[in-house]
């Protein structure tokens, strides 16, 4: 009791409003310093090495279950769910890279003298739990019962603990800093301290889930005399006081063992310790809460989150899945305050006065100013992204094969009515989109300039392939840099191809295809034995290639090598398609190359097939 009199605004150890001071929040804080500085140095390791442990992250435990790749973030979230189930939620609160923006950013916002205020909403909660589901359950349920050629439920396992390209499932810095801005700073600053951790983040929500079934919990002793400090320290918007009377422990799996709620207790009566989990306790009588929303404001609430989520997820091939949901949830906010803005007569957010006796005042302008213009932006946003997903539709209902559109440089005379159709849409899609974003969509780019060559506009396709790769990185960079060296192949620019190709292999040698495209260019170039060299490459590589093999048969059989030359053509007899289109592809590849003799073979095989015909009747 003695502690409890002395304990005010001056006394030390305690804050201004007389509730002592978290010591544990200092321990906490050093371990998520600590976490951020070995983030850094793996990657400073991963530079100056050239290799390194795969990332430590839970979204590549996708990797693992959908294609088998055993990597370190499978491992770390495996161990992190079965410490939950032990522990209960403590891994979010001490080694969360996201949650220590988010106490950062709170931590500052205090500075200022703005104290973030949950916002409380009953639906959004399953946020988390949801995009858990369709992040790691979801591929691989529609894999087993939409997919059944692949319906492995366990697939390969392999080893993919060392890696190369550590940055390759991460987004560019340019996307980094928004999505580190959005998900520490705005939805702080909208929605409370862990608002990312309450309405977005899918591993918090199988954490939460787990954590359910923990018998580590904040407990309580008899010294407990509701006097509420833990409840007002806590900032994971849990009723601490409340329910640790109602059930004698902290059951909401919002509570991530922060353990402030335990240090700033005037009479030491909460503790950490084990007992029955949350759900084998009985909710009769359910501690009521004060929602931020009424029922249908939830329900409005939803649908807004629901548009939101679907406007900026995947715009431009740039915002990811989880900087989607923080955008979402931050949008929900902003259109259900405005709206309370237009209707309520008093209103007020943070210290600042929106609208007294209903009249709107400045900083309630300056918010509905704020508000419209996020909303907007997603309004656009999703524009575009309407305009980009009917684009990808209508790509992939294309049916022409790349082999047979590359065997020609006017691949337009075959394309089938539906195909064209297609084309014309597609292209006026992606072209909307492109009119009126606000960024360079890097992957519509390549299908735009697909469409533009099957109409037979190769030098725009070469053009926006150009533009694409400009854009790309790794893979996708290397696989634009083919198409459109094999598209100046077709028209004849040779030496331009080469440079193109030789780009190609630079982001990514094992492209045998390049190599390939890179023979003929060479070919054509009277530089044959270069093109010699590089054939035999590429089959060395990948014995089954059926066009090189014929290209090695035509270029030996030209240097009357005719034995080595019956070698390569019985090779490539061996894994060529029974299929006349097939044939007719390979004729005419060999014909614009010269060799004649395995070109007339060919055509032979091939029959009287007429691609047009034999692609319209498909």
């Amino acid at each position: 009791m003695a502690r409890r009199i002395t304990a005010g605004v001056n006394a030390p150890g305690y804050s201004r409003t007389g509730i002592r001071k978290s010591k544990t929040s200092r321990w906490r804080a050093a371990a998520l310093i600590t976490l951020n500085l070995f983030m850094i140095a793996h990657i400073i390791q991963w530079r100056i090495m050239g290799k390194t442990i795969s990332p430590i992250e839970p979204s590549e435990t996708m990797h693992t279950l959908q294609k088998g790749f055993v990597n370190a973030g499978f491992i770390f979230f495996t161990l992190a769910i079965l410490a939950t189930l032990i522990f209960g939620r403590f891994v979010c609160g001490w080694g969360c890279h996201i949650l220590a923006l988010q106490d950062l950013c709170g931590w500052f916002l205090k500075k200022i003298g703005l104290h973030p205020k949950p916002f409380r909403s009953r639906l959004l909660v399953y946020v988390p739990l949801i995009g858990a589901l369709y992040m790691f359950v979801w591929p691989n349920a529609y894999r087993l019962f939409w997919n059944p050629e692949h319906a492995a439920l366990i697939p390969k396992f392999t080893n993919h603990l060392v890696t190369t390209n550590f940055w390759q499932t991460f987004p560019s810095v340019a996307v980094a800093i928004p999505f580190l801005f959005i998900c520490g700073f705005v939805t702080v600053y909208f929605l409370g301290q862990k608002g990312f951790c309450t309405y977005a983040c899918p591993y918090g929500g199988f954490f939460g889930l787990a954590d359910k079934f923990s018998p580590g919990k904040i407990r309580v002793t008899p010294a407990c005399n509701q006097c509420g400090h833990c409840t007002a320290t806590c900032t994971s918007n849990v009723l601490v006081h409340a329910e640790v009377k109602q059930y004698g422990m902290v059951v909401d799996p919002g509570c991530m063992k922060c353990m402030d709620c335990v240090s700033v207790c005037p009479n030491d009566a909460l503790y950490f310790g084990f007992g029955k989990p949350t759900i084998l306790v009985p909710k009769s009588d359910a501690i009521r809460k004060n929602y931020s929303l009424t029922w249908p404001e939830e329900i409005i609430g939803t649908l807004v989150f629901l548009g939101s989520f679907l406007a900026v997820r995947g715009v431009y091939a740039l915002v990811p899945f989880l900087m989607a949901l923080g955008c979402g949830a931050v949008t929900t906010f902003l259109a259900l305050k405005t709206w309370r803005l237009l209707r309520a007569r008093e209103l007020s957010f943070y210290r600042f006065n929106l609208k007294s006796s209903g009249k709107i005042h400045g900083a309630g302008w300056a918010f509905a100013t704020f508000a419209c213009a996020w909303i907007g932006l997603n309004a656009h946003s999703g524009w575009v992204r309407y305009h980009e997903f009917l684009g990808n539709r209508a790509f992939q209902k294309i049916q022409v094969p790349d082999e047979l559109a590359l065997a020609q440089a006017n691949p337009v005379r075959w394309l089938r009515p539906v195909d064209r159709e297609n084309i014309l849409n597609g292209k006026k899609h992606f072209e909307a989109a492109s009119s009126l974003g606000l960024f360079v969509n890097s992957e519509a780019l390549p299908k735009l300039a697909w469409f533009e060559y099957l109409l037979a506009n190769a030098e725009r396709s070469v053009q926006l392939l150009g533009e694409a790769a400009a854009h790309q990185k790794g893979e996708s960079k290397a696989l634009s840099l083919y198409y459109r060296g094999a598209i100046l192949n077709r028209v004849g620019r040779y030496q331009e191809a080469r440079s193109s190709l030789d780009e190609a292999l630079a982001e990514r040698d094992d492209l045998i295809l390049a190599r390939q495209e890179k023979g003929e260019s060479l070919w054509q170039l009277g530089r044959r034995d270069e093109a010699i060299s590089v054939w035999t490459d590429a089959v060395q590589r990948n014995a089954r290639l059926a066009l090189a093999n014929n290209e090695l048969a035509g270029a030996e059989r030209s240097l009357g090598k005719l034995e080595e030359a019956s070698a390569h053509e019985n090779q490539a007899d061996q894994f060529t398609p029974n299929n006349p289109l097939y044939h007719w592809m390979l004729g005419h590849r060999l014909q614009n190359l010269g060799m004649t003799e395995l070109a007339e073979k060919h055509f032979q095989q091939a029959g009287e097939v007429d691609p047009g015909n034999a692609m319209r009747t498909k």
